[in-house]
Protein backbone atom coordinates (compact mmCIF):
# COMPACT_ATOMS: atom_id res chain seq x y z
CA UNK A 1 0.00 0.00 0.00
CA UNK A 2 2.70 2.22 0.81
CA UNK A 3 4.72 1.82 -2.57
CA UNK A 4 1.48 2.42 -4.52
CA UNK A 5 0.74 5.50 -2.53
CA UNK A 6 4.14 6.93 -3.46
CA UNK A 7 4.29 6.13 -6.98
CA UNK A 8 0.80 7.94 -7.38
CA UNK A 9 1.22 10.84 -5.16
CA UNK A 10 4.61 11.67 -6.92
CA UNK A 11 3.08 10.96 -10.61
CA UNK A 12 0.49 13.28 -9.41
CA UNK A 13 3.14 16.20 -7.88
CA UNK A 14 4.91 15.59 -11.08
CA UNK A 15 2.41 16.30 -13.18
CA UNK A 16 0.65 19.35 -11.64
CA UNK A 17 4.25 20.76 -10.87
CA UNK A 18 5.85 20.27 -14.16
CA UNK A 19 5.95 23.68 -15.20
CA UNK A 20 7.68 24.98 -11.85
CA UNK A 21 9.98 22.11 -12.60
CA UNK A 22 10.96 23.84 -16.29
CA UNK A 23 11.07 27.68 -14.42
CA UNK A 24 13.47 26.69 -11.73
CA UNK A 25 15.75 24.72 -14.25
CA UNK A 26 15.99 27.87 -16.52
CA UNK A 27 17.07 29.82 -13.08
CA UNK A 28 19.00 27.29 -11.92
CA UNK A 29 21.02 27.29 -15.16
CA UNK A 30 21.26 31.21 -15.18
CA UNK A 31 21.36 31.99 -11.64
CA UNK A 32 23.88 29.13 -10.22
CA UNK A 33 25.26 27.30 -12.79
CA UNK A 34 25.17 23.66 -14.78
CA UNK A 35 24.38 21.22 -14.46
CA UNK A 36 20.71 22.52 -13.32
CA UNK A 37 20.87 18.99 -11.57
CA UNK A 38 22.72 17.72 -8.75
CA UNK A 39 23.78 14.30 -8.25
CA UNK A 40 24.94 12.46 -5.47
CA UNK A 41 25.67 8.89 -4.11
CA UNK A 42 23.74 8.51 -1.08
CA UNK A 43 23.05 5.00 1.00
CA UNK A 44 19.37 3.90 0.18
CA UNK A 45 17.57 0.97 1.90
CA UNK A 46 19.73 -2.08 3.39
CA UNK A 47 22.43 -0.16 2.98
CA UNK A 48 22.62 -0.02 -0.82
CA UNK A 49 23.62 3.29 -3.07
CA UNK A 50 22.21 4.95 -5.07
CA UNK A 51 21.53 8.43 -7.34
CA UNK A 52 19.65 10.87 -5.66
CA UNK A 53 19.06 14.23 -7.76
CA UNK A 54 17.92 17.85 -6.44
CA UNK A 55 18.35 21.34 -8.23
CA UNK A 56 21.53 22.62 -7.84
CA UNK A 57 22.11 25.84 -5.00
CA UNK A 58 25.95 25.35 -4.97
CA UNK A 59 28.63 27.10 -7.57
CA UNK A 60 31.58 24.94 -8.19
CA UNK A 61 34.03 27.45 -6.36
CA UNK A 62 37.19 25.97 -5.24
CA UNK A 63 40.29 27.74 -3.23
CA UNK A 64 43.81 28.11 -4.81
CA UNK A 65 45.09 24.60 -3.41
CA UNK A 66 42.48 23.27 -5.80
CA UNK A 67 40.04 22.51 -2.58
CA UNK A 68 36.33 23.08 -2.82
CA UNK A 69 35.22 25.79 -0.86
CA UNK A 70 33.28 25.51 2.47
CA UNK A 71 29.22 25.04 1.82
CA UNK A 72 28.77 28.28 2.72
CA UNK A 73 30.89 30.16 0.34
CA UNK A 74 29.76 28.41 -2.48
CA UNK A 75 25.80 28.69 -1.97
CA UNK A 76 24.41 30.95 -3.96
CA UNK A 77 21.34 33.91 -2.73
CA UNK A 78 19.25 31.88 -4.90
CA UNK A 79 20.04 28.09 -3.87
CA UNK A 80 19.67 29.81 -0.05
CA UNK A 81 15.92 30.51 -1.52
CA UNK A 82 15.60 27.08 -2.58
CA UNK A 83 16.74 25.34 0.22
CA UNK A 84 14.75 27.68 2.34
CA UNK A 85 11.66 26.67 0.53
CA UNK A 86 12.73 22.89 -0.10
CA UNK A 87 12.00 23.58 -3.77
CA UNK A 88 15.62 22.11 -4.35
CA UNK A 89 14.08 18.69 -3.55
CA UNK A 90 11.91 18.41 -6.51
CA UNK A 91 13.84 16.35 -8.32
CA UNK A 92 13.51 13.65 -6.01
CA UNK A 93 10.52 12.96 -6.76
CA UNK A 94 11.81 11.03 -9.85
CA UNK A 95 13.75 8.99 -7.16
CA UNK A 96 10.62 7.83 -5.63
CA UNK A 97 9.17 6.88 -8.91
CA UNK A 98 12.34 4.83 -9.36
CA UNK A 99 12.33 2.92 -6.13
CA UNK A 100 15.06 4.50 -4.72
CA UNK A 101 13.44 6.43 -1.91
CA UNK A 102 10.34 6.69 -0.57
CA UNK A 103 8.11 10.17 0.40
CA UNK A 104 8.75 9.45 4.05
CA UNK A 105 11.46 7.95 5.62
CA UNK A 106 14.92 8.83 7.13
CA UNK A 107 16.61 11.56 5.08
CA UNK A 108 19.44 9.24 2.90
CA UNK A 109 22.64 10.24 3.95
CA UNK A 110 26.38 9.83 2.39
CA UNK A 111 27.72 6.32 1.83
CA UNK A 112 31.31 7.39 3.81
CA UNK A 113 28.94 7.75 7.11
CA UNK A 114 28.00 3.63 6.85
CA UNK A 115 31.01 2.64 9.10
CA UNK A 116 30.28 5.26 11.62
CA UNK A 117 26.80 4.16 12.58
CA UNK A 118 25.87 2.29 15.90
CA UNK A 119 23.90 -1.11 15.57
CA UNK A 120 21.00 1.03 16.88
CA UNK A 121 21.36 3.56 13.91
CA UNK A 122 21.86 1.10 11.26
CA UNK A 123 18.57 0.03 11.32
CA UNK A 124 17.65 3.64 9.51
CA UNK A 125 18.37 1.59 6.74
CA UNK A 126 15.88 -1.32 7.09
CA UNK A 127 13.34 0.82 5.12
CA UNK A 128 13.74 2.90 1.92
CA UNK A 129 15.42 6.38 2.48
CA UNK A 130 12.59 9.70 2.30
CA UNK A 131 12.01 13.11 1.01
CA UNK A 132 10.93 13.96 4.13
CA UNK A 133 10.83 11.89 7.14
CA UNK A 134 10.12 12.58 11.14
CA UNK A 135 13.57 14.28 12.10
CA UNK A 136 12.93 16.53 9.33
CA UNK A 137 9.69 17.72 11.16
CA UNK A 138 10.90 17.79 14.40
CA UNK A 139 14.10 20.14 13.75
CA UNK A 140 15.58 18.71 10.80
CA UNK A 141 19.23 20.42 10.52
CA UNK A 142 18.35 22.63 13.49
CA UNK A 143 19.14 19.39 15.63
CA UNK A 144 21.76 17.35 16.66
CA UNK A 145 23.02 14.39 14.50
CA UNK A 146 22.19 11.94 17.74
CA UNK A 147 18.46 12.92 17.75
CA UNK A 148 18.55 12.99 14.06
CA UNK A 149 19.17 9.48 14.40
CA UNK A 150 16.79 8.80 17.51
CA UNK A 151 14.12 10.28 15.36
CA UNK A 152 15.04 8.05 12.41
CA UNK A 153 14.76 4.77 14.64
CA UNK A 154 11.94 5.56 16.03
CA UNK A 155 10.10 6.10 12.67
CA UNK A 156 11.22 2.97 11.38
CA UNK A 157 10.00 1.13 14.73
CA UNK A 158 6.40 2.55 14.63
CA UNK A 159 5.83 3.45 10.64
CA UNK A 160 2.32 3.20 9.94
CA UNK A 161 0.45 4.53 6.38
CA UNK A 162 -1.36 7.08 9.01
CA UNK A 163 2.71 8.35 10.55
CA UNK A 164 3.42 9.14 7.14
CA UNK A 165 -0.02 11.15 6.00
CA UNK A 166 0.70 13.02 9.47
CA UNK A 167 4.77 13.68 8.91
CA UNK A 168 3.91 15.02 5.07
CA UNK A 169 0.98 17.55 6.58
CA UNK A 170 3.48 18.48 8.99
CA UNK A 171 6.42 18.94 6.25
CA UNK A 172 4.01 21.16 4.17
CA UNK A 173 3.42 23.42 7.82
CA UNK A 174 7.66 23.02 7.83
CA UNK A 175 8.14 24.22 4.52
CA UNK A 176 5.69 27.35 4.77
CA UNK A 177 7.34 28.28 8.22
CA UNK A 178 10.80 27.61 6.89
CA UNK A 179 11.99 25.97 10.16
CA UNK A 180 14.83 24.20 10.94
CA UNK A 181 16.71 24.90 7.32
CA UNK A 182 20.39 25.12 9.10
CA UNK A 183 22.34 24.13 11.63
CA UNK A 184 24.05 27.33 13.25
CA UNK A 185 26.94 28.09 11.27
CA UNK A 186 26.34 25.99 8.89
CA UNK A 187 25.00 25.65 5.14
CA UNK A 188 22.99 22.45 6.18
CA UNK A 189 24.63 20.40 8.72
CA UNK A 190 28.23 19.95 10.23
CA UNK A 191 29.68 16.47 9.10
CA UNK A 192 28.87 13.26 10.67
CA UNK A 193 31.35 11.71 13.50
CA UNK A 194 30.61 8.56 15.13
CA UNK A 195 28.10 9.19 18.10
CA UNK A 196 29.33 8.27 21.58
CA UNK A 197 26.46 6.22 22.29
CA UNK A 198 23.63 4.28 20.94
CA UNK A 199 20.52 6.32 20.85
CA UNK A 200 17.39 6.11 22.78
CA UNK A 201 14.25 5.53 20.51
CA UNK A 202 11.70 5.43 23.02
CA UNK A 203 9.61 9.16 24.19
CA UNK A 204 9.74 10.65 20.34
CA UNK A 205 6.19 10.76 19.32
Amino acid sequence: MSRSFDVVCSMIAGLILFPVFIVLGLLVRFRVGSPVLFAQTRTGQGGESFTMYKFRTMTEGAGPDGEPLPDAERLTAFGRTLRSTSLDELPTLWNVLRGDMALVGPRPLLPEYLPLYSAEQMKRHDVLPGVTGWAQVNGRNAISWEDKFRFDVWYVENRSLLLDLRILVMTLQKVVQRDGISADGEATMPKFERSSGPPDSESLA
